[in-house]
């Protein structure tokens, strides 16, 4: 497989995104992601050998992943080369949706059927650019989401006190965190796919630790009193995914997400033994072919 390409895209406040590309020259539709509160676009969804931006591509679509500000390539913030404490959380939801819609509306009219797919945080992401930016999408799918979790998360999601404007995150504990949700230990070659990925993006700050924004974080805090989009206002065919390992998308918040959903065509599916990494697990294949699945009908 030749290397994954990649565009430079200029968000409408100057800032430099990246966004990721694995295009069939006679694909006439496109499937877009977008990353989650900590990784970027292609550790997230393309590290070598455990790509859905491959599959998806395979399969006859055209796949891109976005980078916003501050993830993987994309031009970092300044708040992010100064102490974390000089600056409260940055990259919050509806600056990381107006990223997202950036970086793909530029190649809206190349495609007759735009599917967009967000990803953990990336579903507030994604919701929000729906509901607030009126982002033209003709499906949407949100995988593993966090919706409005439960109370007893808010301090797992705090971002320091007083908040800060990042994080540091080193390998261990990206893989403690993956090995949590796991009977048996994290796949090696995925988790070693994934961090050199990673390893390789600008998030990089030294050896074996990578720097994340923490607007995330205010946003996931923010979401347990007041969801940051409101699922109502999405009018295109959806489909609610997460894997039944999953601690950080709950089954009880995912279906909340549904529930709430009011567009007509609203599928929920669950898939046994996934993680919050499922995209990069042992049975990927089988969330790759539920997605797949979803838009060869809505198409």
């Amino acid at each position: 497989m030749t290397a994954l390409a990649h565009t430079d895209v200029t968000a409408s406040d100057g800032t430099r995104l990246r966004r990721w590309e694995r295009a069939p020259a006679d694909a006439t539709e496109a499937v877009c992601f977008v990353h989650g509160a900590t990784y970027g676009g292609r550790s997230a969804f393309a590290p070598d050998g455990f790509s859905w931006l491959d599959a998806v591509a395979d399969a006859g679509r055209a796949a891109f992943a976005v980078d916003v500000r501050g993830y993987g390539d994309a031009e970092r913030p300044p708040e992010l080369d100064v102490p974390a404490a000089d600056n409260g959380p940055v990259v919050r939801a509806p600056t990381a949706a107006s990223d997202a819609a950036d970086a793909f509306t530029a190649i809206r009219d190349t495609y007759d059927t735009l599917h967009l797919v967000g990803y953990s945080w990336g579903t507030i992401t994604a919701g929000h650019a729906l509901t607030a930016d009126g982002f033209d999408a003709d499906s949407l799918v949100q995988y593993a989401p966090v919706y409005s979790p439960p109370a007893s998360r808010r301090d797992y999601y705090a971002p320091g006190e007083p908040p800060k404007a990042y994080r540091h995150v080193d390998r261990d504990t990206a893989r403690d965190r993956w090995r949590a949700q796991r009977d048996a230990a994290v796949p090696d070659d995925a988790f070693d796919a994934f961090w050199a990925t990673l390893d390789e993006s600008g998030q990089r700050v030294r050896d074996e630790t990578v720097v994340a924004p923490n607007g995330t974080l205010a946003d996931l805090a923010a979401s347990i009193d007041d969801p940051q989009y409101d699922p109502a206002d999405i009018d295109v065919p959806t489909l609610v995914v997460r894997g039944s390992r999953d601690t950080a998308s709950t089954r009880d918040d995912a279906l909340a997400l549904y529930d709430d959903l009011s567009t007509p065509d609203a599928t929920y599916a669950e898939l046994a033994g996934g993680t919050h990494f499922l995209q990069l697990e042992e049975n990927r294949e089988r969330l790759y072919d539920a997605v797949e699945a979803f838009h060869d009908r809505v198409s």
